[in-house]
């Protein structure tokens, strides 16, 4: 990123997930690929670097992990540190992906459970963790609705 250079899209990926992301691209331009969040992930998304790529690898498994230690210790996905967490979730998209506001985290939240390939993602990290960060998400959208 500082040095400006660009990656290569097969490159983008290396040592994030098991995932062959290029299977899913056509789904994802298809559906949205004429929105703002799509653009604006590509624009940013382009120019990151295996550091980077690694930062963001890092940040997100320490929030899900995070995230599955308060559901092994019964902890409410409405509770204080759930929401926190989930906020942590949602500016860690904004910051690296795309401009996340409070109801478009809730609406891919939904997916988080509906789509069979985001809940295995979640669910191979700990059974139930799709639906406790779907809650978590969306406790966390109303905290903020009702602040207002």
């Amino acid at each position: 990123m500082d040095e400006e250079t660009q990656m290569d899209r097969t490159d983008m990926f290396d040592g994030l997930e098991e995932i062959d992301h290029e299977q899913f691209e056509g789904e994802v331009e298809r559906r949205w690929g004429d929105g703002d969040a799509y653009k604006a992930s590509m624009r940013r998304t382009r120019r990151y670097g295996k550091g980077d790529w690694a930062r963001i690898k890092e940040e997100g498994a320490s929030v899900l992990a995070r995230m599955a230690e308060l559901m092994a210790e019964d902890a409410r996905a409405a509770g204080h540190a759930a929401m926190d967490l989930a906020e942590e979730h949602r500016r860690h998209i904004d910051r690296w992906f795309y401009p996340c506001s409070h109801e478009m985290h809730r609406n891919l939240a939904a997916m988080y459970t509906t789509d069979p390939r985001f809940e295995e993602y979640f669910e191979k990290r700990a059974k139930g963790l799709a639906a406790f960060v779907r809650d978590a998400i969306q406790a966390n959208e109303a905290r903020r609705r009702n602040r207002q």
